[in-house]
């Protein structure tokens, strides 16, 4: 029976160096040649979510999300190389990664805010696109709500592997936590980002980790 574990990328995997954000600006001015005012809180959302927040505060009503993610894949694809300059992988990740997938009924994927083309970028990056099954991944252009991405990774996986015995989530932001609770799966949280260990507590965290350096902590919270 496979336990499936859902990876949070910005934060949680990586810190992306403002790289994306900057590019989600220069998509937005490029297509509606409108002046930059407002920029989102992007931590723990959907990219459906910001773009709909974007687009409102700008009173864009005439350019549809398809269209905007579009250009902002192309931003983002033409300064990939800076992710890993700007960047930088959280420590431990990748010894966590490693030791879960030398467990043969550990499937890990990626849940993530970001649309698919966005996160693919990201992990590749700092060459951790082998350690992830992208296809059955939950991303932020299935839904304005992050927990229906954790339920739909779960389909997808259902469909690729058969019967999921356990769904862990692992992330570093409110929403993560309550995106798993919603879904009765085990909620993982990481203090790396900008939400503090007893607000990851509060939002009702199975287990709370400063950060992933303790590999064997890490491992025992995630495979538990």
């Amino acid at each position: 029976m496979t336990r499936l574990v859902m990876w949070d990328i910005d934060n949680t995997l990586l810190r992306g160096g403002g790289v994306a954000s900057r590019a989600w600006q220069a998509a937005f001015t490029a297509l509606t040649g409108r002046p930059w005012r407002h920029m989102p809180v992007f931590a723990g959302r959907t990219d459906l979510d910001l773009y709909a927040e974007t687009f409102a505060a700008h009173g864009v009503t005439d350019c549809p999300p398809e269209r905007f993610f579009a250009r902002y894949v192309e931003e983002v694809r033409t300064n990939r190389h800076e992710f890993a300059v700007q960047g930088a992988l959280m420590p431990g990740v990748r010894a966590v990664l490693d030791r879960l997938a030398a467990d043969p009924d550990v499937v890990q994927t990626l849940v993530t805010g970001n649309v698919p083309q966005v996160a693919a970028a990201k992990v590749a990056a700092f060459g951790l696109d082998d350690a992830f099954d992208a296809g059955v991944g939950g991303y932020g252009t299935d839904d304005h709500d992050r927990a229906t991405l954790v339920r739909r990774s779960r389909q997808r996986a259902e469909s690729r592997y058969g019967p999921i015995a356990a769904v862990v989530v692992v992330g570093d932001t409110a929403n993560d936590v309550r995106a798993a609770r919603v879904n009765h799966a085990r909620a993982v949280a990481v203090a790396t980002g900008s939400t503090g260990a007893a607000e990851l507590a509060a939002a009702g965290a199975d287990v709370v980790l400063a950060d992933l350096v303790d590999v064997d902590a890490a491992v025992r919270a995630i495979t538990s």
